[in-house]
């Protein structure tokens, strides 16, 4: 996990040169890399959160396809079994000042240990210490809704020694009932606009069908859907079901270690619930596919699979599962997905689905990269996306 707020263009500018892969895996860091000029990189959502682009990468030839997202009925049929992630993005990023000096800090909450009682990154937190108390600025009235007569204000209790810092707030009897008064939405660090997040970002940086709150980071492949696209499907006789994954912080964490086997891949919570491992095993075993929105909904699943060989059932706990080539998936066999960044765990679980079992599947997907960066595709969050057929 990253121990700071990850700088913006860092990780994905830099001029590392591209290895091959071996025969047997591709296993350094480089070779999922890929050029990217910042100008594609997405600073707002569409204007139609069905209006983006979608790229179509049949996996058994490498042809790629450049259609609507609203095409996507097209490449769906009936029996096939859509799986979304339907975790809600929390406000997590909070804006405070120290009392007693008047310093200004800039929270942003990480994960829940109790009520009230939660890991957060702060910025500047050199100098942060256990004991430091921060009060909370409300966010811009219009921003959103909440308890406007609360007051919000903290302890750092302890700072580990990756520099997060756990703290106890005061004030309500729980902190995530005011979040919508005092947090901000958690925008990635890739988007750099100028001001503070805004009410369309309320809006869009969170699925239509978001439910259980958690995540500070949106399950992006679902962006792209409306109730009526939803509907739409469903007519068609295709299933729809739910997981949950809490995406975190180590979702925009680069890896550092220069073999993929000395990465540490960010832990997760998650659940499936027990209607989704039902309809799971009735499709794999009526033959039908399971199509994946999302490397979280996959995370998900072949994480349920691994626990449960053979046949799923319902699960809730914590996933540090890392995908890559040449490893093979046993549940999804087709991938919604958004353009991820270079040399990071999405891309790799990407490749690896691209070809599973295999290593031709970072050329696959690297190739379909290309064509997205020269066909000018959006990239990222708030970017176009790409199915994997």
């Amino acid at each position: 996990m990253a121990t700071g707020f990850p700088s913006r263009l860092r990780h994905f500018r830099a001029g590392q040169p591209r290895s091959r892969c071996a025969n047997l895996a591709c296993v350094h860091r480089a070779d999922f890399h890929y050029e990217l000029t910042p100008e594609l990189i997405a600073q707002t959502p569409a204007p139609q959160r069905e209006g983006s682009r979608l790229l179509v990468l049949h996996r058994a030839d490498g042809r790629i396809e450049h259609r609507r997202f609203l095409d996507l009925p097209a490449f769906l049929r009936r029996g096939d079994l859509l799986v979304l992630n339907d975790s809600r993005v929390i406000p997590a990023r909070l804006r405070g000042f120290k009392p007693h000096s008047g310093g200004e800090l800039e929270v942003l909450l990480v994960e829940e240990n109790a009520v009230n009682d939660w890991w957060a990154l702060l910025r500047p937190g050199k100098r942060v210490r256990a004991g430091t108390k921060i009060e909370f600025v409300r966010v811009p009235e219009g921003a959103g809704g909440g308890a406007r007569g609360a007051r919000l204000d903290a302890t750092v209790m302890v700072k580990n020694a990756e520099g997060r810092c756990r703290l106890r707030f005061d004030g309500p009897a729980d902190v995530r009932d005011v979040l919508d008064t005092f947090g901000e939405v958690p925008l990635p660090p890739y988007i750099a606009r100028a001001g503070l997040p805004t009410a369309e970002d309320r809006e869009r940086y969170q699925t239509v069908f978001a439910g259980p709150p958690g995540s500070v980071a949106a399950p992006t492949a679902g962006l792209h859907f409306t109730p009526e696209l939803l509907a739409q499907v469903a007519a068609m006789g295709v299933e729809v079901r739910f997981v949950t994954l809490h995406v975190g912080l180590g979702t925009f964490a680069p890896v550092k270690a220069d073999r993929l086997e000395d990465h540490v891949m960010h832990e997760e919570v998650f659940e499936l619930p027990a209607a989704t491992a039902v309809a799971v095993n009735a499709a794999k075993r009526e033959g039908r596919r399971v199509i994946a929105v999302g490397t979280t909904s996959v995370r998900v699943l072949e994480s349920a699979a691994a626990q449960s060989p053979g046949s799923l059932r319902a699960v809730r706990g914590r996933t540090r599962l890392f995908l890559r080539p040449p490893q093979s998936f046993r549940v999804v066999d087709a991938l919604l997905t958004n353009f991820h960044l270079p040399e990071s765990t999405l891309l790799m679980l990407v490749s690896a689905f691209a070809a599973p079992g295999e290593t031709r599947g970072r050329d696959l997907v690297l190739a379909a990269y290309a064509e997205a960066v020269r066909e000018r595709y959006r990239f990222f969050s708030y970017g176009d996306a790409m199915l994997l057929l």
